[in-house]
């Protein structure tokens, strides 16, 4: 059995100040694995310092921006100290002229997309809470509604600043190159989880704000109704930037909600059309301007984010959306299980969730539904669940062929498994 390491809190006041060390509380916990210490960088050098002491002294570092996805992933093997990210939250670098700009991982998405409105700008990602920093969407690979025109972290982020094991700083992409042993850091850090390294700064391009926005809102009776008004949303000519479909209860009918930005006499034209199109699959209305930023809101909680809930992330082909919603629903009603489905509907995502006292269900739920997915080339992914549960429903799923390829990744980035142990794909 490994020995558990003492960990002292002088060699990481030495390097952040007195202040900015702290005994771990429950509330600090994740997974109820509690650390001991809470450490709060306040520069890339201060990571790396924090880093490589933490590496000397074999301690196990989780690192943690806003904690609004703590919830992500499996219980950490061992845990001692917490990184946050909370005292870096500069915006580095913002020409609005170039269209891109550079911030320190702590930076809340709200506050940036605060300080680019002013030059009628926006970093096209709308996560569900806009409180998560840059670095922790960066590391869960948070994504909402937009990504249907604006894509994901991935199609953003143009450089990082990341922070390895032991310490060393390492530089890709932006302004500045500097790649580790030929990796493209940026993708390889998004949606990593923290295992691989502590991203300390980021660089994203931008996107104009739209001048005008229109939601058009189409009631469908069945998942086939969905189905079919998404495939032929797909071959118009129309250019939304969200499909998003809602579904409260399974024996209900459900929504697609399909919004456009641009230019108004455009986005009235794009609605209009879309009017038309919807007209065989259910009944569709253009909402006041009121009711449409309360769909809005709506739009950016999908089932994951709803306290007392078991949530499950969904990923199949999006053109197999009727197939799979289908097949919750039925399985759901079968067993006699409430859930609520949202997805992403033109790009293959869903989300489930199911109130936590029907928890009981959940392994042989989960089981129906990958058997499903597994025939769709798709996946079930844990997001959130009771704690007694949680263990059994293999957080990740299937690993596939992959495993072994991201085992070598975390031996490269990470040999002594200090940087979020167990909690990703395989227990890396």
């Amino acid at each position: 059995m490994r020995a558990t390491p003492q960990v002292g809190t002088e060699g990481f006041q030495r390097i952040v100040g007195l202040e900015h060390v702290r005994a771990a509380t429950p509330e600090d916990a994740i997974h109820g694995v509690q650390p001991a210490l809470v450490v709060a960088p306040g520069s890339v050098g201060e990571i790396s310092a924090v880093l490589k002491l933490a590496s000397e002294l074999g301690l196990a570092v989780a690192p943690r921006g806003a904690g609004t996805h703590l919830h992500l992933g499996a219980p950490p093997e061992r845990l001692d100290v917490i990184v946050s990210t909370r005292h870096l939250e500069r915006v580095l670098e913002y020409n609005p002229g170039d269209l891109v700009v550079k911030v320190e991982a702590g930076v809340p998405l709200g506050a940036l997309q605060e300080v680019l409105a002013v030059s009628g700008q926006m970093l096209a990602l709308d996560p569900p809470d806009g409180r998560a920093t840059l670095g922790g969407i960066i590391a869960t690979d948070a994504s909402g509604p937009l990504r249907l025109r604006y894509g994901t972290v991935r199609d953003l982020l143009i450089g990082v600043t990341v922070v390895l094991a032991d310490g060393t700083i390492a530089r890709a992409g932006g302004k500045v190159v500097k790649n580790v042993a030929g990796y493209d850091l940026a993708k390889l850090f998004t949606g990593a989880l923290g295992t691989l390294g502590v991203i300390a700064e980021a660089t994203f391009r931008l996107h104009p704000l739209p001048d005008a926005t229109r939601t058009v809102v189409v009631q469908v009776d069945t998942p086939g109704d969905a189905g079919r008004l998404v495939a032929d949303l797909a071959a118009s000519t129309l250019m939304p930037s969200a499909a998003e479909l809602r579904w409260d209860d399974p024996a209900g009918p459900g929504q697609v909600l399909v919004v456009f930005e641009g230019i108004a006499p455009g986005v009235e034209a794009q609605a209009a059309t879309l009017l038309e199109i919807a007209h065989p699959h259910g009944t569709a209305h253009i909402p006041d301007a009121g009711r449409e930023q309360a769909l809005w809101d709506q739009l950016r909680l999908p089932a994951d984010f709803r306290e007392g809930e078991a949530c499950f992330k969904l990923s199949y082909p999006s053109a197999d959306l009727e197939i799979v919603i289908s097949a919750v629903l039925e399985e759901a009603q079968r067993r006699k299980i409430l859930v609520r489905c949202s997805a992403h509907a033109a790009t293959g995502v869903a989300y489930v969730g199911i109130r936590e006292q029907d928890s009981v269900a959940l392994p042989e739920l989960v089981d129906a539904w990958r058997a499903m997915l597994a025939v769709h080339d798709g996946s079930v992914v844990v997001l959130r669940a009771p704690a007694d549960v949680k263990p059994a429903l293999q957080v990740w799923g299937p690993t596939g062929d992959a495993l072994a390829l991201m085992r070598r990744l975390k031996q490269q980035f990470d040999p002594g498994r200090m940087l979020n142990p167990g909690r990703f794909v395989g227990g890396i």
